[in-house]
């Protein structure tokens, strides 16, 4: 928490929002010229969507790149620039991004900014004990439900550009076609796995709308946040379950340090069991751009793939 103005954190956001007041009435926009609609994601996948939505009518730019933890970013000045001199700014709400609260707070009223979530019933979402009252932010694992997110960013779209309007919803259907035939084949790939074997073990809670959509039972080293720490008992009781299930495999992810799951690897070994580390997951960030997991198709069908091959491969870890 922070208890006195003099707390660093309270002070880098002073700092940002400072120079938001400032780039508000004093930056030029190198932009300017550009006559599409000028706009800012903070996570890749949300990136994705709007640049599907908005083609050739929209210069999109994402804020947060490769191997990225959307739960501790915090804005940079540079960020900030950015996000004062676009259009509309989407971001995914329900505390995924967190740190950057204050800024995107200080952004209503300046700028456009819409939260792809917001008009999701959230009768659909999961709101865990542990989190405190709020939902789980990691709904673009279940393919049917991030297509909802689509429709916002379209209707987001086309309220600030209704010249485009047209175009926003040819891009959005085509999209969304995309996405019902990749929810589709989700449902085929994971089935191969037996149902006593769809276990997924990760190193946080990223990936419960994927078993809720997928008939998967998924148990994370860390909390939805992963701002809380994992400690020594959490890896043990991860280790139990594994050595108990006889779980031939877990897995890491990209934008959480590999020493999380290395060391329930390690607990299970000790107990005369040995699951494999399975390929990386992409959980709160894609892949490198311009690469098939640089996409959200491309990044959900890397984490399928390599979860079912994973699951379904019971030789001897090496």
């Amino acid at each position: 928490m922070l208890s006195t103005p003099a707390h660093p954190a309270f002070l880098k956001t002073a700092v940002l929002l400072t120079v938001l007041a400032v780039t508000q009435g004093c930056t030029a926009d190198p932009r300017s010229n550009d006559p599409r609609l000028q706009a800012v994601a903070t996570t890749g996948m949300i990136a994705d969507i709007v640049g599907q939505v908005g083609g050739e009518r929209v210069m999109v730019e994402g804020l947060m790149g490769p191997g990225i933890d959307p739960h501790l970013y915090r804005a940079s000045a540079g960020d900030v620039r950015k996000l004062s001199n676009a259009d509309i700014v989407f971001y995914n709400g329900l505390h995924l991004e967190a740190a950057m609260g204050d800024v995107l707070e200080q952004m209503r009223g300046r700028i456009q900014t819409v939260a792809v979530t917001d008009s999701i019933d959230r009768g659909t979402l999961l709101a865990p004990p542990e989190f405190a009252g709020a939902y789980d932010p990691h709904l673009w694992f279940d393919v049917s439900l991030w297509m909802q997110a689509v429709e916002q960013v379209e209707r987001a779209l086309s309220a600030r550009d209704s010249a485009g309007a047209a175009t926003y919803r040819a891009n959005s259907r085509a999209y969304l076609a995309q996405l019902d035939s990749l929810h589709r084949w989700v449902q085929a790939r994971t089935q191969e796995v037996p149902a006593e074997r769809r276990v997924l073990v990760t190193a946080h809670d990223a990936f419960n709308y994927f078993g809720r959509a997928y008939a998967f039972e998924v148990k994370g080293l860390q909390g939805i946040s992963t701002v809380s720490e994992a400690g020594t008992a959490d890896v043990q009781r991860l280790a139990d379950l594994i050595v108990e299930r006889r779980i031939p495999a877990i897995f890491i992810e990209t934008s959480i340090p590999r020493r999380t799951i290395a060391a329930v690897q390690l607990a299970a070994r000790s107990r005369g069991f040995q699951p494999r580390i399975g390929s990386p997951l992409f959980s709160d960030a894609m892949g490198d751009a311009g690469t098939p997991e640089g996409t959200y198709i491309g990044m959900v069908r890397h984490n399928v793939n390599s979860i079912v091959d994973a699951l379904l491969d019971t030789s001897p870890a090496p």
